[in-house]
């Protein structure tokens, strides 16, 4: 009997991105191997998002799709998991009854024996645990990047926040053991991984579930110091509990990177009040003055929603003052579309659409100029990147990099540089959302992880497996390995 194939499709944030990998990576562990490019897989995995409007159509609308495709393919089969598949249950199958398998986000690790059951017993299987069952990061992955590497601290958010279903989906905040961390990490830089990005639906709430409420600050430092981990990240903290501790944290330890994700979400103090944000527009604006106290050259982005019930064009008009102030290098921009099972689906001042157009796209031209020139201030600067690997809309003898402080570089190919090395460049220009450096570069280190992508293109095989050590058990003795805010 010839292997199994699987492909894994993801829609949402990079929690949803982690959880893919370590699909992947049960899979592997099970005897699956990914599909080639361009063939039929014996299994796809759909991990879903119920956060951004219409994902429930988008996904019925792709199952529609491959009806025909299994039909073809005796033995195929279609699972569906992830927030909406938390959300939507059993729904799933009825209106799409080819799907073989419904799990949910608090049963990650239960796939492959789903899979084979609906195989044996020919009826879909649906499985939706209403809380964890084991902590994703200890179930084995497949990382697609050799260089890069999300880490998850936390699941799940204790917040109330009325636009939001996540904590309906992914339950109450549950926090990993500081040493179960620092293993998973020591495991990615041992393996070459220079950059690693801590994921929680709050990431700065971390320790509450075991009474430290420094114990965030203390995790970056710890992290920071781990020998080989050269870039530490985190997304996406809340304003609420974001502490003196944590910026100190961020400037006195050189591996944290210059960059921040801090969601806004309204400058109106009406609005984030009737969002149930516990902060206000001049606390927030007070937390980007103490980050750029400590760290001038941070990049911050964020995250804001226009139309919210209720917001008036006094309200708008507040928003566009704080990010006028605020000087984000980026933002995440959505028009607020009801969410089912949301308090505010209910409010009654809903905002026509129209009119959350217009403001939508007054917001997007504002923080568009902020952006582009955020990016102009960056011409005739050194700057670090981390290679990364060609995308599909990159320029033939072009390499793309992220600096310290996230900006996208593009950069002119030179021989021998890798996805996964390391290049220093000056900026010569600056594009709307990226800065280009096309001259010679001021230098170039080869790295492991570079040395990893390199092996991996020769040998074709997609992505790099990880068996994440048990609790107790050495961290040598392993295998190879927007968010809400």
């Amino acid at each position: 009997m010839s292997t199994r194939t699987y492909e894994v499709r993801t829609y949402g944030c990079q929690m949803n991105v982690h959880d893919s990998e370590r699909i992947s990576g049960l899979l592997d562990e099970a005897g699956y191997t990914p599909a080639e490019s361009g063939s039929t897989p014996d299994v796809v995995v759909f991990n879903t998002c119920a956060v951004r409007e219409n994902a429930d159509n988008r996904l019925y609308g792709n199952l529609g799709h491959l009806k025909p495709v299994k039909d073809a393919h005796p033995g195929m089969q279609i699972a569906v998991g992830g927030c909406l598949a938390q959300k939507d249950q059993a729904t799933i199958v009825a209106k799409a009854p080819h799907v073989d398998v419904v799990f949910g986000t608090h049963n990650v690790g239960s796939l492959p024996v789903l899979l084979e059951r609906a195989r044996v017993e020919q009826q879909s299987q649906v499985e939706l645990l209403e809380s964890l069952e084991v902590f994703p990061s200890t179930l084995p992955a497949r990382r697609e990047s050799t260089y890069s590497a999300w880490v998850s601290i936390s699941v799940g958010c204790d917040n109330t926040c009325t636009f939001c279903i996540v904590p309906s989906l992914r339950g109450k905040e549950e926090d990993r053991r500081p040493g179960d961390v620092l293993r998973e990490v020591e495991v990615l830089a041992a393996q070459g991984v220079l950059e690693v990005t801590l994921l929680g639906q709050n990431v700065n709430s971390y320790g509450r579930s075991f009474g430290d409420r420094s114990a965030f600050a203390g995790l970056l430092r710890a992290v920071g110091a781990v020998e080989g981990i050269e870039r530490v990240r985190f997304t996406s903290p809340h304003p609420r509990d974001f502490t003196d501790d944590v910026v100190d944290a961020m400037a006195e330890t050189p591996a944290v990177c210059p960059s921040l994700h801090k969601p806004l979400q309204s400058g109106s103090d009406a609005v984030l009040k009737a969002m149930r944000r516990s902060y206000r527009s001049e606390r927030f604006l007070g937390i980007l003055d103490r980050v750029r106290s400590s760290i001038p050259d941070a990049a911050i982005t964020t995250d804001v929603i226009v139309g919210f019930p209720g917001e008036t064009e006094a309200d708008f008009a507040e928003t566009l003052r704080v990010v006028e102030a605020s000087r984000f290098s980026g933002a995440f921009t959505f028009q607020y579309s009801p969410r089912p099972g949301t308090p505010a689906a209910d409010y009654a001042e809903q905002v026509p659409k129209e009119v959350v157009q217009e403001r939508y796209e007054r917001l997007v031209a504002l923080q568009d100029r902020i952006t582009a020139e955020g990016m102009a201030a960056q011409v005739g600067r050194t700057v670090e990147a981390l290679v990364g690997e060609a995308g599909k809309k990159d320029a033939p003898g072009r390499l793309t990099g992220r600096a310290r402080d996230s900006r996208l570089v593009h950069l002119a190919a030179a021989p021998g540089v890798r996805p996964g090395d390391v290049v220093e460049t000056v900026v010569t220009k600056a594009g709307p959302h990226y800065v280009v450096a096309d001259g010679v570069l001021v230098s170039h280190r080869r790295t492991t992880a570079g040395d990893a992508w390199e092996a991996r293109t020769t040998t074709r095989t997609p992505g790099v497996a990880l068996g994440m050590p048990t609790v107790g058990e050495p961290a040598q003795a392993a295998a190879p390995v927007n968010a809400c805010g």
